[in-house]
This record gives structure tokens, C-alpha cells and sequence, in this order.
């Protein structure tokens, strides 16, 4: 394992946090994670998010930001940021009404310009996959290739998601050499081997998690995200695993 410090990804705590937002951080912390990435705060302000941030010795490693709230409160969304000391922010996921040839393209144009304001600030902007941007567009190129070719690389990284690329039979290794600069960030997921092709626990799966690890320092990863979307055991338990599986590396 390198010594790129690693961080959970609190939607796949979602069930957790919104009961005990506090409590989450620390059974975070105990577990052994760096860091979190966030999904939103709970109804508790960047200053108590901060707070409980140093109290359990975690970092922000970013943040997932939905586009309606890059698109109408980037301001706020700034100001967050800086508090709690994220230099990432994401573009996470487009809604199934968002994503026509013509939302695309209108979606590059956004990516870039808010990518130039943030970056002003001092805040990288990235944006994370779902298998559906792999779907081919007019000019044979997939969604995401739009996205990343198509927009500065100076104002958008990657956020790379190995489960969802590998679900529809794409190299998260080639895609991760592909964009080498570009991937501060990098969501770890494993998929069961089987038909159903479900989120797994890392180590237990199909995904090849191993050479992606091995590509972290060439490709000066600065944080091992991991996330699990549906766990099938109690979520802590889930991302224990996974925590252990990379120590072991």
C-alpha cells in the first residue's frame, strides 16, 4: 500500500449520519480513515462540520456538490469549502433529464467556467462517473471523454470511479493512465464476479483493485476514496473491510 491517506466517502454512511452525524465521524476515525468526502452536512454549518473534523483528527478530502448548488449558491459553496479545509470539490451525478447530447455540451461549458472561478479560490474542480456517461454520443466519443477532452484540464480533474467503468467492461487502469494529471481523486469500489455485478467490499470482487493501487504515486493520487453504494452487511462493518483490505497493502 502507498502512503496516500484514505478516505470514506460518508454517502455510504448516509443511513448513519443523518442519526448521528458526530458519532459517524468518530466510528470513522476509530476505524482508521484519513479523511472523509462529503455528501452534504446534515443541517450542521462548515463551522461545526470543522469542529468535529478536528476533534477526531480527519481532513475534508472533498466534497460532492450537486450542480444545482454549483449552478446557484457556488458563493456558499466556496465559503464551506475554505472552512473546512476541502481543496476538492465534485460534480457528482446528473439526473436522468440532464443528459441529452444538448445537456452535455451545456454541461462542459459550466464545468469549465466554474472550474476557472474555483480554482481561483484555490479549490480544484472534479467530476465523478456512473456508467451511463460511458454511453456513446453523435461523435462516436463516450460522455466522459466529452467531458474530460473537451474542457481544460487546468479546471477539471477526474474523479474516476473504478467500479462503475469496470461495469461496463471499460479499463479503470487505461483510464487512469489516460488522464494521468488529472486524477487527485480516485473512488475505490469492488463488484461481485457474479451475474448481479454488486457493490462488494474491497479485495472480494472483480475489480482490479490492486493494479489501480500500484498506479497511486506515478499518477500523484492525493486521495484514496472508498465507497460502497448499497452495503449488504451494517455499513460500518462494510467499510471496515475495505479499510483493512488497503492497510494490508
Amino acid at each position: 500500500m502507498t502512503n496516500i491517506p484514505i478516505a470514506i466517502q460518508l454517502y455510504t454512511l448516509r443511513e448513519e449520519t443523518k442519526k448521528d452525524f458526530a458519532g459517524t465521524l468518530q466510528r470513522v476515525a476509530e476505524i482508521g480513515f484519513d479523511g472523509v468526502e462529503f455528501a452534504g452536512f446534515e443541517g450542521l454549518d462548515a463551522q461545526e462540520v470543522k469542529e468535529l473534523l478536528d476533534h477526531n483528527n480527519l481532513k475534508a478530502a472533498s466534497s460532492h456538490i450537486s450542480l444545482e448548488e454549483l449552478k446557484n449558491n457556488l458563493n456558499q459553496v466556496i465559503n464551506d469549502q475554505k472552512i473546512i479545509g476541502s481543496k476538492y470539490v465534485v460534480c457528482p451525478y446528473l439526473a436522468e433529464d440532464q443528459r441529452s447530447e444538448e445537456d452535455y455540451q451545456s454541461l462542459i461549458s459550466f464545468l469549465d467556467e466554474t472550474g476557472e472561478k474555483l480554482k481561483a479560490e484555490g479549490i480544484t474542480l472534479c467530476y465523478h462517473n456512473h456508467d451511463f456517461e460511458l454511453q456513446k454520443l453523435q461523435d462516436g466519443r463516450t460522455a466522459l471523454e466529452s467531458i474530460f477532452n473537451d474542457t481544460n484540464a487546468e479546471n477539471l480533474h477526474t474523479e474516476l470511479d473504478v467500479y462503475w467503468l469496470t461495469k461496463v467492461e471499460e479499463d479503470p487502469v487505461e483510464w487512469l493512465n489516460r488522464y494521468k494529471g488529472r486524477t487527485p481523486l480516485v473512488h475505490l469500489k469492488d463488484m461481485t464476479t457474479d451475474d448481479e455485478k454488486f457493490f462488494a467490499e474491497l479485495g472480494t470482487g472483480g475489480v482490479e483493485i490492486d493494479a489501480i493501487l500500484e498506479l497511486g504515486n506515478e499518477l500523484n493520487v492525493e486521495w484514496w476514496i472508498v465507497e460502497q453504494d448499497v452495503c449488504r452487511r451494517p455499513a460500518f462493518e462494510s467499510i471496515e473491510r475495505s479499510f483493512n483490505y488497503l492497510k494490508r497493502k
